[in-house]
């Protein structure tokens, strides 16, 4: 019987930038990021608590989440939001992202670049 990996190794990184994406939307708690990151994600992405609580917690130390308990249904949740130096690494996460997927798409589909090593290239 083989057990399925949820996520494979090259996704370093990915948790932090997709949960700052997902709390740049709107406040959330750690069990419901954990829920909306399955659901966007269809099922692909599963970070599961064990994941995202400390990675919500180191955040937070950075100081680009802030956290404030809130009173739901009679329960006690720690909700948290980005701040403007989480809003920042945001923005610099996912244009480093941007970049390397650009990158991998196009080594994958055989375009030229990926034929010709950089110390050979013409500059522009």
């Amino acid at each position: 019987m083989s057990t399925r990996r949820t996520n494979p190794d090259f996704l370093n990184g990915v948790p932090e930038l997709v949960v700052l994406e997902l709390l740049s939307r709107r406040a959330m708690y750690g069990y419901e990021i954990v829920q909306a990151i399955q659901e966007q994600s269809g099922g692909v992405l599963g970070f599961g608590e064990g994941c995202v609580y400390p990675l919500l917690h180191k955040l937070e130390e950075r100081g680009q989440l802030a956290s404030q308990r809130v009173a739901f249904g009679g329960r006690s949740r720690v909700v948290y939001r980005v701040t403007t130096p989480g809003k920042s690494r945001l923005a610099e996460t996912a244009t480093e992202w941007r970049r390397i997927a650009a990158s991998i798409q196009g080594i994958l589909q055989g375009g030229d670049h990926a034929l010709v090593p950089v110390h050979e290239r013409k500059a522009g």
